[in-house]
C-alpha cells in the first residue's frame, strides 16, 4: 500500500501536485468510487481476470483517495480505515477468531446489535437505519424489506406478494396524472422486488441479466438487418418483431446446443 499512498500524497500536494487532484473533495470523488465498484462487478460478470486486476486497483485508489482527503482535514488516515475494518471482521466472526467452541449468532444479528449500540443521529436506532441512500434503488428496496421482515413486518408467503403486485398494477392502470403514475409505478417496482426477495432471487442481478439479454437480442436484430441490406430503423414494427423472434430463437437454439454438448462431455 505504501507506494500508492505516496503517489496520492504527491498528487494532492498543494504546491507540486496535480491541479485536478488537489481540488477534489469527498463529494466530487464519490461518483468515481461508485463507478469503479460497478466496473469491478462487470469484470467479474465477464470472468475477465486481467480486467478485474486493473479494476480492483482503480477501486483501491478510491479508498486511498478518500483516506488522503480525510487525513488532510485531520479526521483519520488510511491506517485508521484498515484498523477499523480489521476490528469489525474479527468482531463479526467470533466463531473464527473467538475462543475454542465459540459460535456466531449470525451476521445480520451481529450487525443489528452493533446498530443498537450505536444508534443513528437521525433515526434514533430504527430497524431501517444504516441502509445507504446512495445504493441502487433495487438493492436499497431489498435491504429495507429485509430489515422490516426481521421485525415481523412481512408477507408470510408469496401469495400475499402476488396479490400486492396485482393491486399495484391495477393502480398503475388507473393513474392518470403524471405524478400519480410515477408513484404507482414505483409502488409496483417495490412489490416486484418483494417477490424476488421471497423467491430468493437477487432483483438487481435479475434485472441486469434481463437487460443484457435484451441488448444481445437487439444487437442481433440490427446485425440481421445489415446482413439483409435493410435499414433497421425503416422497418415496420411487425418486421422488427420478426427479427426479434429470429434472434430469440437463435439464442435459445445455441443455449440448447451448449446444454447438449455439456451433457455429452459429462
Amino acid at each position: 500500500m505504501a507506494p500508492l499512498v505516496a503517489i496520492m500524497a504527491r498528487l494532492r500536494d498543494p504546491d507540486t501536485g496535480c491541479p485536478w487532484d488537489v481540488k477534489q473533495t469527498f463529494a466530487t470523488i464519490a461518483p468515481y468510487t461508485i463507478e469503479e465498484a460497478y466496473e469491478v462487478a462487470d469484470a467479474i460478470a465477464r470472468n475477465d481476470m486481467a480486467e478485474l486486476r486493473d479494476e480492483l486497483g482503480d477501486l483501491l485508489l478510491q479508498v486511498v483517495y478518500h483516506a488522503r482527503i480525510a487525513e488532510e482535514s485531520g479526521h483519520f488516515a488510511l491506517a485508521d480505515v484498515i484498523a477499523a475494518i480489521c476490528d469489525k471482521m474479527v468482531r463479526r466472526h467470533p466463531h473464527v477468531f473467538g475462543p475454542d467452541g465459540a459460535t456466531s449468532p449470525g451476521w445480520e444479528e451481529i450487525k443489528a446489535a452493533e446498530r443498537a449500540e450505536k444508534p443513528s443521529k437521525t433515526d434514533e436506532g430504527s430497524a431501517l437505519s444504516g441502509v445507504a441512500t446512495a445504493l441502487p434503488a433495487l438493492v436499497r428496496a431489498e435491504k429495507l424489506q429485509k430489515r422490516a421482515a426481521r421485525t415481523g413486518f412481512d408477507w408470510p408467503d408469496t401469495d400475499g406478494v402476488y396479490a400486492k403486485i396485482d393491486e399495484e398494477l391495477a393502480e398503475v392502470r388507473a393513474a392518470n396524472a403524471q405524478d400519480e403514475q410515477v408513484e404507482e409505478i414505483g409502488d409496483l417496482l417495490f412489490a416486484v422486488v418483494n417477490l424476488a426477495r421471497h423467491m430468493k432471487v437477487d432483483a438487481e442481478s435479475a434485472l441486469r441479466a434481463a437487460t443484457a439479454k435484451f441488448e444481445r437480442r437487439f444487437r442481433s436484430m440490427e446485425m440481421r438487418s445489415v446482413d439483409q441490406g435493410i435499414d433497421f430503423v425503416s422497418l415496420s414494427l411487425d418486421e422488427k418483431e420478426t427479427l426479434w423472434q429470429a434472434a430469440k430463437a437463435a439464442e435459445e437454439d445455441n443455449k440448447a446446443s451448449d446444454t447438449d454438448a455439456s451433457s455429452v462431455t459429462k
